[in-house]
């Protein structure tokens, strides 16, 4: 399992059709669910998670980055692409972090295994997430029935006392 994913945003928006219908609407609106999706995913897994947007072609545009959700988001600078930083960010970390890059760019996925990360297709992340949240709501529900179990374990002298506790007795 990686300890840090690498996310194309665009790419990854271009290949989800959940986010390609509102990226048809609105750029803003699929990038904002884009990180609300990887969010929760963060959450279920605890994986760091570090999103780049392009913004090359953004006339004068400074590369800049901020935090939204526990989630690290980097827009390219003008004339630099989501893939030039992407290289650098897998380039930068520490050797013995096991990076994760997900985009279903070919070229980008060859260029970031020689570097020593490990490629995920959009696809593949999809899987992933969705996987990562069905598993979040079973553990919720088994919970949930374990609490709802509590009366089955209790001794019945405990269970009566609990009981006349609970009604004000």
């Amino acid at each position: 399992m990686e300890d840090i994913l690498i996310v194309d945003g665009y790419n990854v928006i271009s290949a989800w059709p959940e986010l390609i219908a509102l990226k048809n609407t609105s750029y803003a609106h699929a990038r904002d669910k884009l990180l609300q999706i990887l969010s929760d995913y963060r959450g279920f897994t605890g994986i760091e998670i570090v999103v780049v947007f392009d913004a090359h072609l953004v006339k004068g545009g400074i590369q800049r980055g901020e935090t939204l959700a526990g989630i690290q988001v980097i827009f390219s600078g003008e004339g630099e692409t989501a893939d030039m930083i992407i290289e650098k960010l897998v380039d930068q970390l520490p050797g013995e972090m096991a990076i994760a890059v997900a985009t279903s760019d070919w070229a980008e996925q060859r260029l970031v295994m020689q570097r020593g990360a490990m490629r995920l297709s959009a696809r593949d992340l999809l899987r992933k997430v969705t996987h990562a949240k069905q598993n979040s709501q079973k553990y919720f529900i088994n919970k949930k029935n374990d609490k709802a179990a509590l009366d089955l374990r209790l001794a019945e002298n405990v269970r009566k006392t609990l009981e006349k506790w609970r009604r004000g007795k």
